[in-house]
């Protein structure tokens, strides 16, 4: 049962991960503000990380189960 909830887990958090990351792209490319009300560089900066991190975190999900 564990590995069903690692599955739902792993491709939630990848999904999510994925989603963000494209979106942080392609507002970067029409140079549009990430966040509003933040710094661009910051914003840009916390959203890729953030991608990132929840990418690797799904890709841990998937490899536990």
């Amino acid at each position: 049962m564990e590995s069903v909830t690692a599955g739902f887990a792993g491709a939630a958090f990848a999904l999510f991960g994925a989603a963000l990351l494209v979106w942080t792209g392609a507002r970067t490319i029409q140079r549009a503000p990430v966040a509003l009300g933040v710094s661009p560089v910051a914003s840009t900066a916390l959203a890729t990380l953030f991608g990132v991190l929840f990418l690797v975190l799904g890709v841990w999900c998937f490899a536990r189960v």
